[in-house]
């Protein structure tokens, strides 16, 4: 039998995560018998609430169920606590993130407002040097290759040479994506510790990946909260179809993307959907937290807003970007360009790996460990009957 130690700290660091209302809980259980998404083996938020209450941080950190939440709010209109289970399973949310991280880095971001924006500022800084230091060097790129013709004209090809933005794009997506790997991975050992004897053969390991892919595509799991979730689940899809546009202009088609002069080319056309998309579902995001007419944006960490303001913040920037270069204005292009990758780059290198972008790679792995657990208990031999000798025998 696995034993556990109880760790009497957790309440307080969950506190500090947004987690300060489980002291109210009485464990009614309440909160569970409502919840549309609380199925066979995998029930919450009540089991959830309770290992916080009396300290299992390793039960948490075996626990898929934080991830299978998605926020309906049913759990906390009508908690007869106000306990707000809905917010404690969002703060287990962001406690979960800080221990996947082997860096410590989400730890910090997520418990010190001047971390995240330190960290921030650092990335922008870093990104506006790529556009200084090679010209002190010789090289002949960003500010330093503005020569007449690209005062002339907008010459992005001489600014910022698709061939090396290229290249640069692929080395940030590789690097953010081993780091958000990791993680990952760290999470995967972390809940399949918690299977204990159970036996994983690999034919289910793979058998069972294409759950990643999908529920990753479409959170379809979404829509199985008992209150209309619908239209938050489709404002979320669409962010999702817009992350996935932008992605791949610019990790796969850039070359096509980043054009010179201001002939229409096809790809504009994703380019305005991806923008379009961001921008409205950001600007719908942050009115709800404002006016707190939806459950799920009742309460908003310091990290929630900072995501949805970088954001909008690309997505606006990029658009001001586009403008200039079509009305073929050569210092505010150039300019534009590099504070757009100054509020890009920072929040894909600080909200991917360690912030709140990374639960679009969690909540597919956990239910991917959870049709992998189910299958494998499904495929266990079933226990041998006790017969009447075997039973005479025990006694």
């Amino acid at each position: 039998m696995q034993h556990y130690r109880m760790d009497p700290a957790l309440s307080s660091e969950l506190a500090a995560f947004g987690g300060d209302t489980l002291g109210r809980c009485f464990s009614c259980g309440n909160c569970t018998a409502v919840c549309g998404l609380s199925k066979g083996d995998t029930v919450f938020p009540r089991k959830i609430i309770r290992y916080l209450q009396v300290g299992l941080s390793d039960r948490l950190l075996e626990s898929p169920e934080p991830w299978l939440c998605y926020y309906c709010g049913t759990c906390s209109s009508t908690c007869p606590r106000d306990a707000e289970p809905g917010e404690l399973m969002m703060a287990t949310r962001r406690w979960l993130v800080s221990k996947y991280d082997w860096t410590g880095l989400s730890k910090r971001l997520y418990l010190s407002e001047a971390w995240e924006v330190g960290l921030l500022a650092v990335v922008a800084l870093f990104v506006l040097a790529l556009f200084l230091v090679p010209g002190w060097l010789g090289a002949s790129f960003g500010f330093s290759a503005i020569n007449t013709s690209a005062l002339e004209h907008v010459r992005l090809d001489l600014f910022a040479p698709t061939g090396v933005v290229h290249y640069a794009d692929w080395a940030l997506a590789g690097l953010l994506g081993l780091l958000l790997g990791i993680n990952a991975l760290r999470m995967v050992l972390f809940v399949r510790k918690g299977y204990g004897s159970l036996k994983t053969p690999a034919s289910i390991w793979l058998g069972k990946a294409y759950e990643i892919l999908v529920h990753g595509a479409t959170q379809k799991r979404w829509l199985q909260c008992d209150n209309d979730a619908r239209g938050r689940w489709l404002r979320h899809f669409l962010l999702v179809t817009g992350y996935a546009t932008m992605f791949l202009l610019v990790i796969v088609f850039l070359p096509a993307f980043q054009r010179e002069g201001a002939e229409f080319h096809y790809t504009a056309i994703f380019g305005y959907y991806a923008t379009a998309v961001l921008l409205g579902v950001t600007l719908l995001a942050m009115r709800s937290r404002l006016k707190k007419d939806e459950q799920d944006h009742r309460f908003s960490h310091f990290s929630d807003w900072m995501f949805l303001v970088l954001l909008f913040m690309t997505a606006l920037s990029g658009i001001a970007l586009h403008a200039v270069r079509l009305l073929d204005l050569p210092w505010p292009t150039y300019i534009l360009y590099v504070v757009h990758l100054m509020i890009a780059v920072p929040m894909l290198v600080v909200e991917v790996p360690f912030g709140k972008w990374n639960h679009l790679a969690y909540r597919p792995v956990a239910q991917y460990l959870v049709s992998v657990r189910e299958t494998a208990q499904a495929s266990q031999p079933a226990p041998a009957p006790v017969t009447r000798h075997a039973h005479a025998v025990a006694r």
